[in-house]
């Protein structure tokens, strides 16, 4: 696979943001939702329209990781949180993912789900999609972050 879990230096620590986009979500299906057709329509106000490769990739990237913070970081009254960033270089842009939850004990693991199994699928889509991707424990609060980065140099033709 091209992603990896635990890459020596994130493209956001290598250049500055250009653009973001940085909202909270109830953790619910509803709020899923809103934050996959949100991260659509940003990346389409940012120049990569619908219908492309970079924001169809981007955007079911940001809906599993909003699904998993759902599925398996709700803690009850507790909101996640979506960030886009469109960190640009000299001679590249690369689209980043961040979804942060509130449940610390359950991190993240890459594994491969029984053929018949119903869900277990999400994280493997992620790796398969993400240039980089990864978890970074929260400082200020419980919880954890998932993220992940496309280079939208890697989805040209």
């Amino acid at each position: 696979m091209k992603s990896t879990t635990h890459p020596t230096k994130p493209a956001h620590e290598l250049r500055s943001p250009g653009q973001e986009f940085d909202m909270r979500f109830t953790s619910t299906p509803r709020g899923a939702r809103l934050a996959r057709r949100l991260v659509s329509h940003r990346l389409h106000e940012w120049g990569h329209p619908y219908d492309t490769t970079a924001n169809d990739t981007v955007t079911l990237i940001a809906a599993e990781l909003a699904a998993n913070a759902v599925r398996h970081g709700h803690v009850p009254g507790r909101d996640f949180r979506l960030r886009l960033t469109a960190v640009t270089g000299s001679d590249a842009t690369t689209l980043r993912i961040e979804v942060t939850d509130t449940r610390t004990e359950r991190i993240p693991v890459l594994s491969s789900p029984a053929p018949d199994a119903e869900a277990g699928r999400g994280l493997l889509l992620v790796a398969a999609l993400a240039t980089r991707w990864g978890t970074t424990p929260r400082t200020a609060a419980p919880g954890k972050t998932v993220w992940a980065e496309v280079d939208v140099r890697a989805l040209l033709p």
